[in-house]
Order: C-alpha cells, then sequence, then structure tokens
C-alpha cells in the first residue's frame, strides 16, 4: 500500500498506524488497531475495510468479505475507503466488484474526474471492452482531454479484437472507431504519436491499406518518432501487402544505402526482385520508376549493388559490418533455389565462406551466421572448407600433449569456431569410437588451457573456454547414445560438474546436466540446478517442462508438488498482472501493445504445459493425501474438483515449449524435424487426456456419493444417482477410446533427439499396464453401482463378475510389481550401471495401488449397508448359519491379497536400498582421467545414488501409508 503523504484530514492521520502495520506485515496487530479505532468512530468506514484487509491476509476471507460487503452496501465516496476496499477485492481475485463500487460513486459524484477514470480502469481489469468505451465518452465529456477519447476509441477497437462473429468487427466497431478519429484528424486535433499510431491499427485491421500508407506518409507520420525508422518499417509492411514490389525494392534500397548492416531490409530487397522478375516488370521510358525512386529489378543490378556495398566495406579504415557478406551469401542461396546457372553466381560459397571467417572469425556470432549457409557446401568440400579454415588460426608452439593453443582470446574464438563448424558439418560424427575420444582429449585440453584467459572473470561472467567443454560433453552423449557405454554418460556428467565450477553462470552446463540427471533417474540434484537457472516469468511455460515431466516420475514427491508450484505460480499471477500491463498500456497511450497483452494473456491460458501441470498438481495431491491425511472426498472437495467439468481448451491448446533451448551444433539429419513436433504434440496431448480423464473419474467416486440402496431406479434418478450413474459410464467410455488410441500411438515409438522434446510418460504406463489396471478398478464402480441397486439377494452373476474383477486386480498389480524387480544401481566388473525405468514402474504401481484401494473403499462403503440389512434378515427368518454373499468373501480376499503385495513392494523397497547403500563408490576404478576429473565424476555418481535413495525412501513410506488404509476396508 503506497505510503500517504502528510494531509490536515484527521482521519488520516487516525488511520496510519494500521496502513504501517499492514505495509510491515503485521496484520494482526493492524486487526487490533482497527478494533479500537472502530469503538470510537463507528461511521469510519475505512478501518473497517483495513481490517477486512487484516483478515484478509490472515486467512480469514468469509469473515473479510462480510465485513468490505458491510462498507459496499454503504456506497463510500471518500477516497480512502474506495483504494482500501479496490485493493481487498483485488487480493481476493474479484475485481468485477470493484467495478460496482466506482458506479456508485460516479452516480454520487458525477462530475469526479478521478473516479470517472477509476471506473474506466475497473472495467479493463475485467475486460468489459463495451462500458470502457461509454466510460471513456462520459469521462471526455467531463473533461475534454484528448487521451480519453481515444481510450473510448480503442476500446471499440478492442470490441472488434474480441467479437466471435468478425463480420461484426468488419462492418460495425472498426468503421466507428474510424469515424471516431476521422473526426480529430479534420478539427485537426491530433496531438500524440499514440493517436497515430491508433488510426494505422484501425486502417490496418480494415484492410485499408492505401489509406494507412496516406498518413504514414502525411502529416500525421512525422509524429512517429519514438521508435527508429518507425514510418519506414510501417511503409515497407504495407507496400508487400499491397504488392506493390517496386517501391518495396526502391524503399529498401535507400534504406540500406543508409545502413548497409540493417539486415531487416535485405530479406524485403531480394524478395522484391524475385517477384519483380516472376511478373515480368519494367521501368517506365520517362521519369521516376516510382514513388519511392530508382528499381533494381534484374539480378545483375542486384548483384552489382550488394557487391558495391561490400567494396565500401573493403575500403573502410573501421571494423567492416557483417551485413553485406552476408547478404551475398543469401543472395546465393535464394539464386540456387531458382535454379540459377552456377557460372552466373556471384561467387563460390567456399571461398566466400571462408573470406568470411577470415574477417568476423573471433566474433561468437560467426558460428551462427556461417551455420545457415553450410548447406550451400558440396559434400565433399567439407573437409577442405575446414582445412582452409583451420590456416587461419593463429595458434602457438606444440605443448607436451601434442596440441597447439591458441595465445589470446582472439584466436581461441576463431579456433572454437573452427570446431563448431566441424560439428554442424557432421565431421565428429563421422569419427569412429577411438576418433571420438581422441577428439574428447584434445577439447577438454582446449578447455583447461582456455581457463588461463577468465582467471580474473566475475563469477557471474561465463569462461571463454565454455564452449569446448560443452562440446566435449556432446561427444560424450553421442558415445552413449551409440554404444550404450554408460562410463561415456558419467565421465560427461563429471566434465558438466569441473565446468560448472569454474563457471557457475552457464546456463547451458545446467541444463545439460538437468537433462542427463533426469535421464538416468536422479531427480534429487536437478532441483537446485533448476533454481539456480533462475527462471524468469514466461520461461515457467517455455522450459518448465524439463522440471515437471521426470518430477513425479521418479518418486520424488515433495520436489514434485515444488516444481509444479514454480509453474502454477507464474500462470496464476499472469491473469493479474496482464490486467496491469494494460491499465498501464491506457494510461501512456501504448495502444499498440493492449492486444499483444490479451494475446499474450490467451496464449499462456491455453498453454499445453498450464493444463499439464494443473492435472499432475491435483493427482499428485490425491496420491500423496486422499485417504491417509484427509478422505478422498474431503481432497477433492478442497480442490473444488468436478466431474462434469472439463476446464482443458482441448481445441485450443498450445505448444509453447522452447524445444531448442539446448546449445545444439549437430548437423540438420540429426536435428529435430517438424514431424518430432508434431509427434509430440500428439504424445503429450494424449497423455494429458489420460490423465485429465482419471483425475474426473476419482472426483466421481465422491460425487457418485453414496445414496441409499434404491430397489426403484425412479426414485435413484430423482435422487440424481441416475445422471452420475451415466456421467461415469460417459467417462469410462472416454478413457477406453482414449487408450485404444494411446496404444496406437505408442506403436510407433517415436525417438526423438537427446536434445529435443523427452518422451511422455505414456508407453512406459502402457506397457507396464498401470492404465490398464487402473481403468480396470475404475470399472468397478458402475458394476457396484448395479448392485447396490439390485440387492444381495437376487445378483449372483453380478457378484461372481465383481469376484472375477477383484482376481483379476490382484494379478495385474503382482505383475506390475514383477516388472519392478531388478537393481536400480549396481556395479559390473567395477562399471557402474543405472536401470532407472524400474523407478518410473515402480512410481506406476503406487499410483495404481492408490486408485485400486480408492475403488475398494468405494466398495466398502456400498457393501457395509448391503451386508448388514442381508444379516437383519437373516436374523428375523432365524437363518444365521446361510454362507456369506460370494462377492463380501471376494471383497475380503482382495484386501488380504492387497495387503500381501504391499508387504512384498515395501520389502522389494528396503532390499534395493539396502544393497544401493552398500554400493561402495568411491572403490570404483575410472580408467584414464585424472585425479579432479574423477573426483567430479565420483561427485556426479554420489548425487544419483544420493537421489535413487530419497525416491525410494519417499516411495517406501507412501506405500507403508497406503498399507495402513487397508484396515480401514474391513466390512
Amino acid at each position: 500500500m503506497a505510503a500517504r503523504g502528510h494531509v490536515q484530514d484527521p482521519n488520516d492521520r487516525r488511520l496510519r498506524p494500521i496502513y504501517d502495520y499492514l505495509d510491515n506485515g503485521n496484520n494482526k496487530m493492524a486487526i487490533q488497531q482497527a478494533d479500537k479505532l472502530l469503538k470510537k468512530h463507528k461511521d469510519l468506514h475505512c478501518a473497517k475495510v483495513l481490517k477486512a484487509i487484516g483478515l484478509q491476509r490472515t486467512g480469514k476471507q468469509d469473515e473479510a468479505f462480510t465485513l468490505a460487503q458491510e462498507v459496499t452496501l454503504l456506497e463510500p465516496t471518500d477516497d480512502n475507503s474506495l483504494q482500501a476496499l479496490t485493493i481487498l477485492y483485488r487480493e481476493m481475485h474479484r475485481p468485477e466488484l470493484v467495478t460496482k463500487l466506482y458506479e456508485a460513486a460516479v452516480k454520487k459524484v458525477p462530475l469526479s474526474e478521478e473516479y470517472h477514470s477509476h471506473l474506466f480502469m475497473a472495467y479493463a481489469r475485467v475486460g468489459e471492452y463495451k462500458k470502457m468505451q461509454q466510460a471513456g465518452m462520459a469521462l471526455y465529456k467531463i473533461v475534454p482531454k484528448n487521451p480519453y477519447y481515444f481510450w473510448s476509441v480503442m476500446s471499440l477497437v478492442m470490441q472488434a479484437i474480441s467479437a466471435k462473429d468478425e463480420k461484426l468487427a468488419q462492418t460495425m466497431f472498426l468503421p466507428l472507431a474510424e469515424r471516431m478519429v476521422e473526426k480529430m484528424v479534420k478539427e485537426e486535433k491530433i496531438e500524440a504519436e499514440a493517436e497515430v499510431q491508433l488510426y494505422f491499427m484501425i486502417l490496418e485491421r480494415l484492410g485499408k491499406c492505401d489509406e494507412a500508407l496516406e498518413v504514414i506518409r502525411g502529416p500525421l507520420g512525422e509524429k512517429l518518432t519514438s521508435e527508429l525508422q518507425s514510418r519506414e518499417r510501417k511503409c515497407m509492411m504495407l507496400y508487400r501487402r499491397l504488392e506493390r514490389w517496386p517501391e518495396c525494392n526502391a524503399l529498401a534500397q535507400k534504406l540500406l544505402l543508409k545502413n548497409p548492416d540493417d539486415w531487416q531490409f535485405y530479406p524485403s530487397y531480394f524478395d522484391s526482385l524475385f517477384y519483380l522478375m516472376d511478373q515480368p516488370w519494367s521501368p517506365p521510358e520517362e521519369g521516376e520508376h516510382c514513388s519511392e525512386g530508382s528499381v533494381h529489378h534484374t539480378v545483375a543490378e542486384v548483384v552489382r549493388f550488394v557487391e558495391e556495398r561490400i567494396k565500401a566495406e573493403d575500403g573502410k579504415d573501421s571494423r567492416s559490418l557483417r551485413g553485406p557478406y552476408l547478404a551475398r551469401l543469401e543472395l546465393i542461396h535464394r539464386l540456387r533455389e531458382r535454379g540459377y546457372p552456377e557460372e552466373n553466381l556471384p561467387g563460390e560459397p567456399l571461398d566466400l565462406m571462408v573470406q568470411f571467417f577470415r574477417m568476423f572469425g573471433d566474433k561468437p556470432c560467426c558460428i551462427t551466421d556461417l551455420k545457415i549457409y553450410l548447406h550451400l557446401l558440396a559434400p565433399d568440400q567439407h573437409v577442405q572448407f575446414i582445412n582452409r579454415l583451420s590456416e587461419l588460426v593463429p595458434l602457438g608452439e606444440q605443448g607436451e600433449d601434442g596440441f597447439t593453443f591458441p595465445e589470446d582470446t582472439k584466436s581461441l574464438q576463431r579456433h572454437l569456431c573452427v570446431c563448431q563448424l566441424s560439428r554442424a558439418l557432421g565431421l565428429h560424427h563421422s569419427l569412429d569410437v577411438s576418433g571420438k575420444l581422441r577428439l574428447i582429449t584434445e577439447l577438454k585440453a582446449h578447455y583447461r588451457h582456455g581457463l588461463k584467459f577468465g582467471s580474473t572473470a566475475l563469477k557471474t561472467e561465463l569462461q571463454f573456454s565454455d564452449m569446448y567443454c560443452l562440446m566435449a560433453a556432446h561427444v560424450y552423449i553421442d558415445l552413449w547414445t551409440e554404444t550404450g557405454d554408460e562410463d561415456m554418460v558419467w565421465q560427461g556428467l563429471g566434465l558438466l560438474e569441473e565446468g560448472l565450477s569454474h563457471s557457475s553462470s552457464n546456463a547451458q552446463f545446467k541444463l545439460l546436466l538437468l537433462l542427463l540427471y533426469c535421464r538416468l533417474g536422479a531427480f534429487e540434484p536437478v532441483v537446485d540446478l533448476y533454481s539456480s537457472l533462475d527462471a524468469k516469468h514466461i520461461q515457467h511455460d517455455t522450459i518448465g517442462f524439463l522440471l515437471t515431466r521426470y518430477a513425479e516420475s521418479l518418486g520424488q514427491f515433495a520436489a514434485a508438488s515444488q516444481s509444479c508450484n514454480f509453474s502454477l505460480r507464474f500462470f496464476h499471477s499472469n491473469q493479474k498482472d496482464t490486467s496491469e500491463y494494460i491499465i498501464q498500456a491506457y494510461k501512456y497511450g501504448a495502444f499498440e501493445k493492449i492486444p499483444e497483452f490479451i494475446a499474450l494473456r490467451n496464449r499462456l491460458n491455453q498453454s499445453l504445459h498450464f493444463a499439464q501441470v494443473r492435472t499432475e498438481r491435483m493427482l499428485l495431491d490425491l496420491f500423496l493425501e486422499a485417504d491417509i491425511v484427509l478422505s478422498l472426498e474431503e481432497s477433492v472437495k478442497a480442490m473444488s474438483l468436478s466431474s462434469e467439468e472439463d476446464d482443458i481448451p482441448w481445441d485450443s491448446l498450445r505448444d509453447n515449449r522452447d524445444l531448442t533451448v539446448f546449445t545444439n551444433w549437430d548437423p540438420k539429419e540429426r536435428q529435430l524435424t517438424d514431424e518430432h513436433r508434431i509427434r509430440s504434440l500428439e504424445e503429450e496431448s494424449m497423455w494429458l487426456q489420460i490423465r485429465s480423464l482419471t483425475l474426473r473419474l476419482l472426483a466421481s467416486l465422491t460425487a457418485s456419493g453414496h445414496a441409499p440402496s434404491q430397489q426403484n431406479s425412479e426414485i435413484s434418478n430423482e435422487n440424481g444417482v441416475g445422471d452420475k450413474s451415466s456421467l461415469l459410464r460417459s467417462l469410462l467410455s472416454q478413457l477406453n477410446q482414449t487408450l485404444q488410441t494411446a496404444a496406437q500411438i505408442a506403436e510407433k515409438l517415436v525417438q526423438y533427439p537427446l536434445l529435443g522434446p523427452p518422451s511422455t510418460r505414456l508407453a512406459s504406463a502402457l506397457s507396464i499396464g498401470s492404465c490398464q489396471c487402473q481403468a480396470a478398478a475404475l470399472q468397478l464402480s458402475v458394476h457396484l453401482q448395479e448392485l447396490e441397486s439390485a440387492g444381495l439377494d437376487e445378483s449372483t452373476e453380478l457378484q461372481t463378475q465383481i469376484c472375477y474383477v477383484f482376481k483379476s486386480l490382484v494379478v495385474q498389480l503382482q505383475e506390475m510389481l514383477n516388472k519392478c524387480k531388478g537393481d536400480l544401481l549396481e556395479m559390473k566388473e567395477s562399471k557402474l550401471k543405472t536401470q532407472p525405468f524400474l523407478l518410473e514402474n515402480l512410481v506406476f504401481f503406487v499410483e495404481t495401488v492408490s486408485v485400486v484401494l480408492w475403488t475398494a473403499s468405494y466398495c466398502a462403503k456400498i457393501l457395509r449397508p448391503l451386508k448388514s440389512s442381508l444379516q437383519k434378515k437373516k436374523k428375523k427368518k432365524k437363518d444365521a448359519n446361510a454362507a456369506l454373499p460370494l462377492v463380501v468373501c471376494g471383497f475380503q480376499e482382495l484386501t488380504g491379497s492387497l495387503q500381501a503385495i504391499l508387504t512384498h513392494a515395501v520389502d522389494h523397497i528396503r532390499g534395493q536400498e539396502s544393497g544401493i547403500t552398500a554400493q561402495r563408490l568411491a572403490s570404483l576404478s575410472l580408467e584414464g582421467t585424472s585425479q579432479e576429473e574423477a573426483s567430479f565424476t565420483k561427485a556426479a555418481m554420489d548425487k544419483v545414488q544420493g537421489s535413487y535413495l530419497r525416491s525410494l525412501q519417499e516411495v517406501g513410506d507412501l506405500l507403508k501409508k497406503r498399507a495402513e488404509t487397508i484396515k480401514n476396508l474391513k466390512i
């Protein structure tokens, strides 16, 4: 809350201590102080609201809301109460109540500029664009200032953008907005750049490109001064839209003469050339070619233009610009695509790229510049190209290990660029195992030699030679994936840990370590690595998947909860934050940013990652707490989880993952393809559907609740049980269909590149039988509802069917447990081997056991009253020796078997813990590594060992808690 300045109002003086307490987080004292003040001044509304803020912040939401409503009903008009209520309602996430507050205030004080503007902003928070338009005009009538008028115009534009009917937007909202602005233009009242920007936006959305061009090139366009070349860029965009290629070409030419390094205009220049050639276009015999000047409409003219820019750069005394040299390569690329004769190209790509390297090889950007043009080289030129580049790298005398090293950072950068280009051309990948090991030795030697150049660097700065270390780790990964030799991944981890010790801020080291630890099934070291990345804002959506994909599946439930919270906190604050950005955009007239903020909000609300994290977090809470801390019913209620509602926007889900976050020098054929992206999204959506349906089915176990047994189905329909039964059947049918489709997807076995998207848990879940077993358990609830309607007397066939399902569940769980057997970590011939899939299988087993136990608990609720009513009947008939009903015996067998399986599983986990603890990693001999390297590798091994123990401990503890719940299943 903003600190208040010195005001004479005595109420401000009285309220000051409460404000101070709230600002310092001392909410209890704020409440006490407010109570004292209210005893003396009952009508001091603001004190009541400040007390409500204190109550809200101490978790007493209901009391806070009641107090706030008392004050709201009085329709206060004092500034203190209104501002305090605004803060309170925002904290309650109820911005719609703020609008009612200011609507009442504006009625009482109709000429207040302040209250009218607050009302406008309140509407902006909830996206009431029509009311914003009206509020803006009302404000303009009271205080005729331009910004208020244009607030109203922008609100019309927002109505057009948000309108579901595009025709309505084009025929009503936008034309009205255009007329409103034209009125101001005619009256010569346009004052600010923002107003011209808004006029341009309206014309652009109406498709009136000619009129927009007139505005930009006319006197109004002179107001566009906040961005460099704003007018030129807008003109270029409009010329392209209007397909006025002569003007596009001439303007690009003029702009490139001014600044030959401005890359954004080269593509327009080349595009326009080819469009002019295709039309075909010829210049008029007299006068200017077009309104922008002369046009280059032949390849020869464009080549000459680019060559002239290069000559100008070559003749400079100062440092040359890269733009013209890259433009020549881009032109060759485009001419080749069009089948232009090789002999007429402006140079041989190999020579031109060598020349580029000679000039710019000591810049870190050289690799990214040249990498996109490597396809211009013929395969038989690759080795020749690298040899010619190597000749341009000044290296010093030969060292002890036979390698020559650069003597300064510029030479180091050149050498590094050659290594990166070699890898991008596939020369590293074509080496045999011994060749790759030699390459790793060389890269490590260069890395350690280069550390001397950064000996005085700050902790937050990267070392000059970090990329050697990263590349060596990539070669280790190549060897691991090709040979399956796990020693390679351990040495790669050790090298990255060593790199991180010298360069603690290197995000690429952290990301690759994170990936490798997850692939080895060790989640514990990953949490700290991700935290140290200090992911900001939207990165929780773009790279959060690296963490949340593995969190729960590797058995670290506490860390998984924390990981989900990282992401969810960002998504939930996005709604509130975006409203504030929109309000700021209105205040400062940044109208063109408002649709961008709305688009960002939609993009995040429709995020696949958001839907996944939300679903996984709720499932995780159920696995950890339902029937342990709270009952399943209470857990579902606490989450406000509904089986009827599906809140995932399936049709508009967006994949916002950044799948290129890892630095990667692999050749094109080894990189991520569009096909991989499509398959990954399909797989992720399918797994999300399965998890979402499972969650809704678990909610329906409680929602279908437990109505007393009704023989008459009509009565049960009146009680809503029939509806719930049909919902349950519908959800089960959807789940079964989804599982069939999922099985087809899993059969395709798509192999993604290691640095691409991680595979989902889908294939593993189906192969271990987890999904099938959970679906079978949930199917039981339908049979039990039928049994409840039929009663125990006349349902022998149904009871036999239910008993068969009981036995089948036990068999399936036993098979799942068998697939968890094996050593997670073992030493073979003094080499460390891991089997992380066993850990993932164990987590599937725990999840499935939980679902089976919840279904068993549901069975018990239904069977208890049925059994007791049967016993009463028997007492009346004095038939005490009658056998127990079949289903009751079957249920007792089920609970006994579940107890045995869980005991067996807990024993297996104990055995694994003992086995892993007994592994003496210190005795491992790491051949061919120095003592320092060995220490980093062993540290990585220790982290994996510790993580496995932590996972086993958490899984074991959860299984023990689940075993305890079996005692409550007696009927």
